[in-house]
């Protein structure tokens, strides 16, 4: 009896090719599976494309919901972003394609499940952990890793010594990977890092910014405890959200980066990224999280976000370390609600003002104009507390005895001792250090 593969299909080069390689080198029937996380498919086309080139079937299986509401929403409530530049667009998919490769996998009583990523790359790690952590008992088949095959040019020739076809040009191979949340570009220019990447040939969800309208643009975006939910005033669903902010920051060029970045597998590697409406969300989440969120746990929620986006990066994302950081992102979320106005103009983004009932921002407290909830008198004891260290350091190299630091008086500049060694300086006498003042 034929064993029963199914396989994480794209419909592009690599999973086509990956099809016929399947059923020459296993006695198999191949169930083609392609995820709908929001790219841009002819599903049609690409179930008579599978087909064509050997597949006993073909599931289409749409989870663009699921992938925003339980994915993408949590990478970017935590501000997850992979050195400082990636916003984990095909990170976040890979798990959850995954997932949906072992239900099919049960329901076709397969015996192994295949995926197109290569040795190199890290959806080797994130189709795999996976895998492995719903069905450890499934083999997995990674073609890259076995084939004689070294490039894409050597997949062209593939299929078409075979009389297959091709679902490329190959002027236009740029490895892609493509989402609801984002679409990845490699290959060709881009693998010469020196090389500024051809923008007008390459882009496809945004233009590029120099092509972008001379006229601003304003967005205002409402969020519920970190979960965006509409634009200018209009809810929508995650998907529908996501959907309209990709097309006006697409169109004023905002989101694109160009990043050399290192790969878990220990390599670097370069890629353009195009999120648009992702770059929006990020930035309008973070400016919210600024007056919502108190001094102390907005800092320690940065460092968390840095780990956090190294676990989604790495593939970990059914682990219980994601899970227990998730857990404390959701419990910084909860007064984070409010509306974010941003300004989108030729590539950039920028804030035009944001508001909560959350808000810890107070006028009184932080005006220039003296309240009745803070007296400056307050801050005396405090700075000289704060500033103890720096105060027992200064007498230990001088070799002051600790009982003739400066006392400061109700004024704040010093007691007796210290107004003693003023009057004995001499003129612009002083530690070459100068006096400010301000609220800074």
């Amino acid at each position: 009896m034929k064993k029963t593969i199914v396989l994480a299909y794209s419909g592009g080069l690599d999973t086509t090719v990956i099809i016929p390689w399947l059923k020459e080198n296993y006695d198999c029937e191949v169930v083609a599976v392609s995820v709908d996380v929001g790219q841009e498919a002819d599903w049609k086309a690409i179930k008579q494309r599978a087909l064509e080139v050997g597949a006993k079937s073909c599931v289409i299986v749409d989870v663009r919901r699921k992938y925003v509401e339980e994915y993408v929403w949590p990478a970017l409530k935590a501000n997850a972003l992979y050195e400082g530049k990636y916003l984990l667009g095909t990170s976040t998919a890979r798990p959850l394609s995954a997932k949906v490769l072992v239900d099919v996998a049960r329901e076709e009583k397969a015996q192994a499940v295949a995926h197109g990523s290569t040795g190199k790359g890290n959806d080797q790690i994130r189709f795999d952990l996976g895998i492995m952590a719903f069905a450890p008992d499934l083999e997995i088949i990674a073609p890259w890793r076995l084939w004689k095959l070294k490039s894409r040019e050597d997949e062209i020739r593939y299929l078409q010594r075979r009389k297959l076809p091709v679902p490329m040009k190959k002027k236009d191979s740029y490895s892609r990977d493509d989402n609801l949340w984002h679409i990845s570009h490699e290959g060709l220019e881009l693998e010469d890092p020196a090389t500024a990447p051809d923008l007008k040939r390459m882009l496809k969800m945004t233009v590029p910014p120099e092509k972008a309208p001379n006229k601003p643009e304003f967005v205002d975006i409402e969020f519920e405890q970190g979960i965006p939910v509409a634009v200018n005033g209009k809810k929508m669903d995650g998907v529908t959200l996501i959907q309209t902010l990709n097309r006006i920051g697409g169109a004023h060029g905002v989101g694109i980066v160009d990043l050399v970045e290192n790969r878990v597998v220990g390599m670097k590697s370069r890629g353009v990224y195009e999120t648009p409406g992702g770059s929006i969300l990020y930035y309008a989440h973070q400016e919210l999280e600024h007056i919502c969120l108190d001094r102390q746990t907005y800092a320690f929620k940065q460092q968390i976000a840095l780990k956090y986006a190294e676990v989604i990066y790495g593939g970990l994302w059914f682990t219980p370390l994601r899970e227990a950081l998730a857990a404390f992102v959701d419990a910084t979320q909860k007064t984070v609600s409010g509306t974010v106005r941003v300004k989108l103009y030729k590539g950039s983004i920028s804030s035009a003002g944001a508001s909560s009932p959350y808000s810890l921002y107070n006028a009184s407290i932080a005006s220039f104009t003296t309240g009745e909830l803070y007296n400056h008198a307050d801050s005396k004891g405090f700075v000289r507390l704060y500033g103890l260290p720096v105060l027992v350091r200064a007498l230990m190299e001088s070799g002051a005895a600790p009982d003739k630091a400066a006392t400061p008086d109700a004024s704040g500049t010093g007691g007796p001792i210290a107004a003693k060694k003023r009057r004995g300086r001499k003129p612009g006498a002083g530690n070459g250090r100068a006096a400010s003042g301000g609220q800074e």
